[in-house]
């Protein structure tokens, strides 16, 4: 039978990102001034973000998908990617750790979360999930003479292998129950066979949701989050907040509304008491925190458990409040960890709740940022993070879920004691000492385009749900 070449178009895009990531890595031998690598590394991401304009269709017999949901997702993926490089180079100045190999491993990271959200196959998923998490498992431990940093990636590590080997046990049962990895012919084996109240598909969904529970930071399987968070280069951390949260909820609602799609019941079922425990320990434990991105690790997990709401209700609507949720996530989220590395000089780490004491008094700008990034967290209106949070709000309560609504609206409004707490100490505290910015023009454009984002999104939301509704219609 003659080889037929198969079309490249719809991966386009990861072609792209693996050969420039491939040459920057080559490169960093010879470039000196690390801050030409960063440069490199956006235009790879405005050239890749071009490419998927016409990357549309399948490929690879059907195992890799280009479509308007996949789009939406890798999109996320390259503002987390440009915003990351943006609050990169000051900091690893500042923590003598500026590596060219930073800026590759960061590009194979957002490559892995790219062939995740087009993952139309268990085995393209899989190997998808381990080149991000490999590539995040290094740069979790970058600050090598750190031992908190040490202590981030070895627990990443070792959680991170726990959860691939669950999806792997998952994805033998399904194979074994189906004869296939595909996941739309997973969905039709289980439709045309009636294999809805069978044990070992009950078994394998489990599974499933157990290991994608781990890259969103679902409790209970978030206990590495908080320790990865703070341990991790400031930057890190917020890429990880965003990037694998989002690669995360890519594969779950691919997975699960088309393969596991006729058992909606059935999954929801395993989603539900997950999405109520990850909102109830996310917000109370932030409570306790003195260390502010432990503070943030509590509140990711918190606003993992606001999106499954969008999954567990399932259906375009579900969908697409969960992929507006993450865009808007992304701004918020990055913002407010721009403030925290603004935060960190030579002299200071800038990482206790303290150090925030009075800053309004002395770097007022700074100041109101954290302040629009804490009210858009929290919930409140007119910041993007309430549009969000209705939005998702609205498609568990239409899909029949008002119960769970409420649980939810409770717990946000515990997490407004945590946020406010934050602009309390910023505006009704006097400064205990002159804090020094370690502000840079890299740092103030990242910061100028998400509080740009969470106020232009706030006040006109219908551009990024029609967006993300449009990103769904055919999924």
């Amino acid at each position: 039978m003659p080889f037929v070449m198969p079309d490249l178009n719809p991966v386009v895009p990861e072609i792209v990102m693996t050969i420039i990531a491939v040459l920057l890595l080559m490169a960093e031998l010879v470039i000196k001034r690390k801050e030409t690598l960063a440069l490199l590394a956006i235009i790879t991401a405005g050239v890749v973000s071009f490419t998927l304009i016409g990357s549309m269709g399948t490929t690879f017999s059907g195992m890799f998908v280009s479509d308007g949901y996949s789009t939406f997702f890798k999109l996320i993926f390259i503002v987390n990617l440009i915003l990351t490089v943006l609050i990169s180079p000051k900091y690893l100045a500042v923590m003598r750790i500026n590596f060219g190999e930073y800026y590759s491993l960061i590009l194979f990271s957002t490559l892995g979360m790219m062939l995740m959200a087009s993952a139309a196959d268990i085995i393209v998923l899989y190997l998808g999930l381990e080149l991000m998490a490999l590539s995040t498992y290094i740069l979790a431990g970058f600050i090598r003479y750190d031992i908190r940093s040490n202590e981030a990636a070895i627990k990443y590590l070792l959680l991170g292998a726990f959860a691939s080997a669950i999806l792997l046990y998952g994805a033998s049962l399904i194979y074994g129950l189906t004869g296939t990895t595909n996941l739309k012919e997973i969905a039709a084996y289980i439709a045309g066979h009636n294999l809805i109240s069978n044990p070992a598909l009950t078994l394998s969904m489990i599974m499933f949701a157990a290991a994608f529970s781990f890259k969103i930071a679902a409790v209970p399987f978030h206990m590495w989050a908080p320790d990865a968070y703070e341990g991790a280069p400031t930057p890190i951390t917020a890429f990880m907040s965003v990037g694998p949260k989002a690669a995360g909820f890519a594969v779950l609602g691919r997975v699960f509304l088309t393969a596991f799609g006729s058992a909606h019941m059935d999954w929801a079922a395993i989603l539900i008491p997950i999405s109520i425990l990850t909102m109830a320990v996310g917000n109370i434990v932030a409570l306790s925190q003195t260390n502010i991105k432990r503070m943030l690790a509590y509140s990711s997990i918190a606003h993992a458990g606001y999106m499954l709401l969008g999954i567990i209700s399932g259906g375009p609507v579900g969908l697409a409040s969960v992929l507006n949720y993450m865009f808007i996530y992304a701004f918020m989220n990055m913002g407010a960890f721009a403030v925290v590395i603004m935060l960190r000089t030579e002299g200071a780490r800038g990482e206790d709740i303290a150090d925030y004491e009075g800053l309004s008094k002395t770097h007022p700008m700074a100041a109101a940022l954290m302040l629009v990034f804490m009210f858009s967290l929290t919930g409140i209106p007119p910041m993007a993070g309430f549009m969000g949070k209705f939005y998702l709000f609205m498609s568990a309560v239409n899909a029949g879920y008002t119960w769970l609504v409420i649980i939810a609206v409770l717990f946000s409004a515990i997490s407004a004691y945590f946020y406010l707490r934050i602009v309390m100490l910023m505006y009704m505290k006097e400064p205990r000492t002159t804090v020094e910015l370690n502000s840079s023009p890299a740092i103030g454009l990242a910061l100028a385009v998400t509080v740009s984002a969470v106020v232009f999104i706030g006040i006109q939301p219908s551009m990024v749900i029609n967006f993300a509704r449009l990103a769904v219609a055919g999924f």
